[in-house]
């Protein structure tokens, strides 16, 4: 009997949620100590735009809560990872901005993490990987849209 779609839909996202959990797993216990993968995605995040961001913003390009983005970056400014000033525009916004010391902190990650997927890489294939990319980002982009 063929599967139906909605049976590859739950094979689909079945595997994306459980390699989404496992991959958190395994970066989580390479990352230097006392940094947590949401402090990695802020810095990283900052550190590939170069620029400024509100609270808001970074929010929701992780699409969490404000609150949860406000603790996080609580703790990246009592490490020292970034810079957090009002907005002199607004003075009820404010701005974030990585850090030398985030900088710092935000490469030292990516060398932790980097030997684990280069790993996953080379066993999956270059080309395997590089072929499922475009799938994967239209997966991501739609789903972004569809919020």
């Amino acid at each position: 009997m063929a599967e139906s779609q909605d049976d590859i839909a739950v094979a689909l996202f079945g595997e994306l949620f459980m390699a989404d959990q496992l991959a958190r797993n395994r970066i989580s216990k390479v990352l230097p100590r006392g940094m947590e993968l949401s402090h990695f995605g802020v810095l990283n995040h900052l550190a590939r735009l170069n620029d400024e961001r509100t609270p808001a913003q970074l929010a929701r390009s992780f699409n969490v809560t404000r609150g949860a983005m406000t603790n996080t970056l609580a703790k990246l400014e009592w490490a020292g990872h970034v810079h957090i000033r009002p907005d002199w525009d607004d003075a009820r916004r404010k701005c974030v901005s990585i850090s030398p010391s985030g900088r710092q902190a935000r490469d030292a990650a990516v060398q932790a993490i980097a030997p684990l997927i280069k790993e996953f890489v080379e066993d999956l294939g270059a080309d395997r990987v590089r072929s499922v990319l475009p799938i994967l980002r239209e997966l991501r982009t739609r789903l972004e849209g569809n919020e």
